[in-house]
């Protein structure tokens, strides 16, 4: 009985770790094609904002990390600061609704400040000024950090959620995403690339971390490697329960003490 259930266990688990070896291949194919679409998107040329009436339909698999130029005036009485960390240290990014002349309003991340810039940046500086922004289009993170709920009525942003920010601002006609000012280096992040941490003009733009984590086929490799433990495991008690039983057919006198 025992030999039993522990067999129809053992079919459960070996099935059930084929399945998730079977999954992580399909994410794995899944995640180079995004890396591929979104490094080809990097190589373009920026281009308009799809116009308010297509927002609707805008996905992060259609739109993410899209070049994009935008026209408009700054609402910086309406700026937030989320918290960052980047290659520059830790501080925050300035998120600023930019007003187009279609009465829209699109939050745009202006680049890192650290913390000693907080209270320059929260006081609204470039207050209607008008602006030309050639960024990367980029979808809403909602909820918060890492264990760290957003909280507007304390001011205190962990993640660049646009729904909640818009709603905080009041905007009218938001964008259901946001724009990142800058374009990264195709190099990567590496801090040779980047101007010193302590010099030039703030808020710092360009520093968007296009990386993608990748560990599909190690996932993978681990449950197939599981359901083949499995059969082994099977194999070898299904060794030695046969040689019991020849053992006992051969001295019927001596019954088998049986693995299980």
């Amino acid at each position: 009985m025992i030999l039993a259930v522990l067999t129809a266990v053992g079919i459960a688990l070996f099935f059930g770790f084929l399945a998730l070896g079977v999954w992580q291949v399909q994410r794995l194919s899944w995640k180079l094609d995004l890396i591929e679409r979104v490094q080809q998107r990097l190589t373009e040329a920026p281009q308009p904002l799809p116009p308010p009436v297509q927002w609707p339909e805008i996905t992060a698999a259609a739109y993410e990390y899209q070049p994009v130029r935008l026209q408009g005036q700054w609402l910086a009485n309406k700026t937030v600061l989320t918290q960052a960390t980047t290659a520059l240290g830790a501080g925050y990014w300035v998120v600023t609704p930019l007003q187009t002349s279609e009465g829209t309003q699109v939050l745009v991340n202006r680049g890192f400040v650290p913390q000693d810039q907080r209270a320059r940046w929260q006081s609204g500086a470039g207050a209607g000024e008008s602006a030309t922004v050639v960024g990367l289009l980029r979808m809403s993170e909602p909820g918060g950090g890492f264990l760290r709920r957003n909280d507007p009525a304390q001011q205190r942003w962990h993640s660049r959620d646009v729904a909640a920010i818009a709603r905080a601002l009041q905007l009218a006609r938001p964008a259901p995403f946001f724009v990142d000012a800058g374009l990264p280096s195709l190099k990567g992040p590496a801090s040779a690339d980047l101007p010193p941490a302590r010099s030039g003009a703030w808020p710092r733009e360009g520093l968007t971390v296009v990386r993608f984590s990748n560990s599909h086929l190690v996932y993978a490799l681990t449950w197939f490697g599981l359901a083949l433990m499995v059969v082994g495991a099977a194999v070898v008690v299904a060794r030695y329960e046969s040689r019991l039983r020849a053992a006992y057919r051969s001295h019927p006198a001596h019954e088998p003490q049986h693995i299980l």
